[in-house]
Formats: structure tokens, sequence, C-alpha cells
């Protein structure tokens, strides 16, 4: 590929094809091409370039006088170290409005559902300043296009719900819609993402035996082509349940999972993490014993952790009350934990791990 403007065209190598010059490139960390020159940091960022991983965050402003569609979307580049806005959203009829605190509430923090699937990041439930839901449709983000997209309308849109994703589909169990309703409280939904967007639906799945998973947002993990999901955040005591991909059905969390899902979770492939926000520990389940094993025996910056995302390696943790996030590198031994900071006056929603954007 060559990189031209009006004056000129940039020379990857001189004396080699761009495309030839590309396939010696590709080999080297995109870091150390960063740091040669200009052109090679140009090519690390073009849509012909493997995309790097980086991490994505839902920020809000600290403050609650901010206008009621000031929550945004924020990268951080790994290499240059900054934080780089993502375009906005464009607003479904009618505009977006996303509720993080309230005025009037300001203590209580509303929940912003978000999730990553096939590459892709997924905006899928919010609430207003009416306290309605705030979405009919999900609003998903490709990285490498940097192009929003609408998703299937909502059959009903809701907030407070369960939102996970097993085998390239996007599930939404539970919740309320504008007014409580018992049918949608045990209701569970199917977002096929891997179909022709001309194809894009909601299809109704198994139900959930009762209503109980309806009193708050949270993450249906995603775990060897099952769901796992508890009713209440936090180290309280919780209901468990497990629905079956494979075979539409719901079933019992084992005892053990329950037993130590005592904070956020998330999992990459076979792989499972859950912080105890209690303890302050980084825990991994061993799904043969039905146990969790220490990874972080017990770490001060991690007590009271929010939300969290798994990827590539790293465990990165919303934690210091949505001021800090911190990063665990989970394949070094010993563990390396190092912390990133927000920009200023923002606070951290949740965390993604994504393809890096595109960049002009």
């Amino acid at each position: 590929m060559n990189y031209s403007n009006e004056e000129s065209i940039v020379i990857l190598v001189p004396g080699l094809p761009n495309e030839l010059a590309e396939l010696c490139l590709l080999k080297l960390d995109p870091a150390l091409l960063s740091s040669v020159c200009r052109s090679w940091r140009r090519l690390i960022y073009s849509p012909s370039f493997p995309p790097f991983f980086s991490l994505y965050a839902l920020l809000s402003p600290l403050s609650t006088h901010q206008p009621a569609n000031s929550t945004q979307f924020f990268s951080l580049d790994p290499i240059s170290s900054k934080w780089i806005p993502l375009p906005p959203p464009p607003p479904p009829p009618p505009p977006l409005h996303l509720l993080h605190r309230h005025p009037a509430f300001i203590s209580r923090k509303l929940p912003i559902q978000s999730l990553t699937v096939s590459g892709h990041l997924v905006l899928i439930a919010a609430t207003t300043h009416h306290f309605v839901p705030a979405l009919p449709c999900p609003l998903l983000f490709d990285p490498l296009s940097k192009n929003w997209l609408f998703g299937p309308p909502f059959p009903t849109p809701r907030r407070w719900c369960a939102t996970g994703v097993a085998q390239g589909a996007v599930y939404v169990a539970s919740g309320i819609g504008s007014h409580y309703n018992s049918d949608v409280a045990q209701s569970m939904e199917k977002w096929d993402q891997k179909k022709r967007m001309t194809d894009w639906c909601w299809e109704k799945m198994a139900k959930l035996k009762d209503v109980k998973f309806s009193r708050e947002a949270v993450e249906a993990i995603g775990y060897k082509g099952k769901l796992y999901m508890v009713n209440i955040k936090g180290n309280a005591w919780k209901e468990g349940a497990l629905y079956d991909v494979s075979s539409n059905s719901w079933g019992p969390m084992p005892a053990g999972m329950l037993a130590g899902w005592n904070g956020p979770a998330a999992a990459d492939g076979d792989e499972m993490y859950v912080v105890d926000e209690a303890m302050g520990g980084l825990r991994k389940y061993d799904s043969e014993s039905d146990r969790w094993e220490a990874v972080i025996e017990s770490m001060e910056d991690l007590k009271r952790a929010e939300q969290m995302a798994v990827g590539r390696g790293r465990v990165c943790i919303v934690c210091a009350n949505g001021r800090r996030i911190a990063v665990v590198d989970v394949v070094a031994r010993p563990v390396r934990v190092w912390m990133v900071d927000p920009p200023p006056a923002m606070e951290v929603v949740a965390v993604h791990i994504l393809p890096r954007m595109s960049l002009p």
C-alpha cells in the first residue's frame, strides 16, 4: 500500500516497493516501528497492518452538572500512552442520553452496560434522566473502520439487565423496561452478530425460572459454551444461574464457582477471573476442581473493584471508585500490576480490550 498525498508518495524502505517493505515490517514490534520514523508510525495504524490491541474505556464526568450526553468512549493507545476519544455514537431517535449519576442521587451510580463481540464494542443498555431505558437498539462500534452501526431494535428496550456474549452472539436477559413487567424480567433474547446485517434480529430463548435477575445490572460471563451470572453484585449472599447455549436451557451454577464469585468477573476463552472486592484478591477459576485459585492474594487497590475485562494475557480492573484502572499481566511470573489513570475530571464506568483504531 502506498501512503500518498497531493505532494508526494511516502516510501517505507528506500529501494523496496512498499508492498514488499510492508511484508518485512509486519514481523516487527509495532512499538519499535513507531520509534523509528513517521512513515512507519503511520503504517502501524493503517488498515493494512495487523491491529495490536488497546484498552477501551467508557468514561463519565465526575461532575453531576455536565450535559446529559457527556458520557464518552476513549481508547488508550499502548504505544503513545495517550487517551484518544472515539467518534461520538449516532443518536438513535429519540436523542441519546445516558445517565450515570443523577444530581438528586449523587451517591448512586446508574449502570451503563457495554460489551465486546467479534472485535466490536457494543453499547447495549442504560438509563435516561427520566429513568427509562435509553437505547431502542444496541450501538456497535468497529475500531478498524471507526464507524458506529445500529443493531436490531429491541422488542422491549430494557435496563438493569444481564448481558453477555457466547459463541459470537449477544444475549440479554431479565431487567426492566419503562415499567416493571414479569414477562420481561424472566425473558432471554439472542442477537447473532455473525449473521448478515440484513438478517440481524432478536430471537426469544428459554425463560429464566424466576424474576430475581431483574434487581441489578449484571454481566453474563461467557465461558466454555455457557453463560454464567449472579443476581446480586458484590460480596453479599446471591443466587447463580447457568445458561447452556447448545441446549437452550437453564441450570444451577456450580457450587464452588458461586461460593467464590464475590465481585466483578470476566472471561477470555477458557480462562475466567473474578476479583474478591472485599479482600482485594484476583482469582482464576478451575473448572475441573470447581474452585477459585489465587492469582493475587490481596491488594489494597483491588478492593471495591467495580468492573473488569480480560484479554491478550491482561486483566484490566476498574477500581478506586472509578478513578483508576489496574492492569494485571497474568502471563508474567510473578504477575505484574500497574495503574492507569483516566483523563482528568473523568471516572471509569467500564473497560474493554479491543483492536486499536485505524488512524489517518
